[in-house]
C-alpha cells in the first residue's frame, strides 16, 4: 500500500486521539460513583424492604392491640353489668347472688389477665414502631446520600462527554486528511491490536518497543518514502519520522 509519508504521519495523530478516546471511555465505564451509587442502590431496596416488613408487622401490632382493647371493653362492661345488678338487691336468691359473684369475680380475672395481653402487645408496638422510624431514617439518608453521589456521577459523566465530544471533533478533522485505504487499514488493524499505528523512533517500534535489526532497519531505510510499512513484530503500522534513526 502506497501512502504520503504526511497521511502517514497523520496516523500518529489519529492514533494518539484513539487512545485518548480509550481512556476516556474506560474512566466513563469505571468511575468510583457507579460502583458507590451501585452498592447504596441495592442497600436502598433493602431497606426499603426492611420498612415494609417493619411497617407491616407494626400495623399487624396495632390491629392485635385494637382486638384485645376491645375484649378488655366487653368483659369490663358484662362485669359492670353484673356488679350493677348485685348493687340493685334485684338477685335475692342466695344460689343466684353466689353464681352471680363468682361470676364477677371470674370476670375481674379475666378481665386483669386481658389487660396483661394488651400491656404486653402495647410494648412489643412501641418497640415495632420505634424500628419502622429508625429504618425509615436509615432509608431516607441513604436516598439523600445516593443523591449527592448520582450529582457527582453526572458532573464527572458530563466532563468526559464534553472531552469525547472533543477528541472526536479533532478525529473527524485527522481523517479528513488520510486516504480511504489507508484508513481502512488503520481501522482494521485497530479493531485487532487496539492500536493500530506506531513511531519508529529511534530504531524501536512504540507500539511493542521492539528494537529492530540491523537488516530490519536497513530494509526500511530502502524503502520507498510513500510505502506504508508493518512491524514485524506486532503488526501494526509503522510510521517513519525524523526521529526514526534512519
Amino acid at each position: 500500500m502506497k501512502a504520503a509519508p504526511e497521511a502517514q504521519k497523520r496516523l500518529l495523530d489519529l492514533a494518539e486521539l484513539d487512545s485518548a478516546a480509550d481512556r476516556l471511555a474506560h474512566r466513563r465505564r469505571t468511575l468510583p460513583e457507579l460502583a458507590e451509587i451501585d452498592e447504596q442502590t441495592k442497600r436502598f431496596a433493602k431497606l426499603s424492604t426492611d420498612v415494609i416488613e417493619a411497617e407491616t408487622e407494626a400495623g399487624d401490632l396495632a390491629r392485635e392491640q385494637t382486638k384485645a382493647e376491645a375484649d378488655v371493653d366487653t368483659v369490663r362492661t358484662r362485669s359492670e353489668r353484673d356488679q350493677k345488678r348485685l348493687d340493685s338487691g334485684a338477685v335475692t336468691s342466695p344460689k343466684d347472688l353466689a353464681s352471680l359473684q363468682s361470676e364477677i369475680t371470674s370476670l375481674h380475672r379475666r378481665q386483669g389477665d386481658l389487660e396483661e395481653v394488651v400491656l404486653e402487645i402495647m410494648e412489643r408496638r412501641e418497640a415495632a414502631d420505634a424500628k419502622v422510624v429508625d429504618l425509615v431514617a436509615q432509608r431516607d439518608a441513604l436516598a439523600s446520600t445516593r443523591s449527592t453521589a448520582e450529582d457527582r456521577r453526572d458532573a464527572a459523566l458530563g466532563e468526559i462527554d464534553k472531552d469525547a465530544a472533543d477528541v472526536q471533533q479533532r478525529r473527524g478533522d485527522v481523517v479528513a486528511d488520510i486516504p480511504a485505504d489507508l484508513m481502512t487499514l488503520y481501522t482494521k488493524l485497530k479493531g485487532q491490536y487496539g492500536v493500530a499505528a506506531a513511531m519508529l523512533y529511534r530504531g524501536q517500534c512504540q507500539g511493542c518497543k521492539v528494537s529492530l535489526s540491523i537488516a530490519e532497519m536497513n530494509r526500511i531505510k530502502a524503502a520507498p518514502h510513500d510505502e506504508v510499512l508493518r512491524c514485524d513484530e506486532c503488526r501494526r503500522i509503522l510510521v517513519r519520522t525524523p526521529e526514526s534513526g534512519l
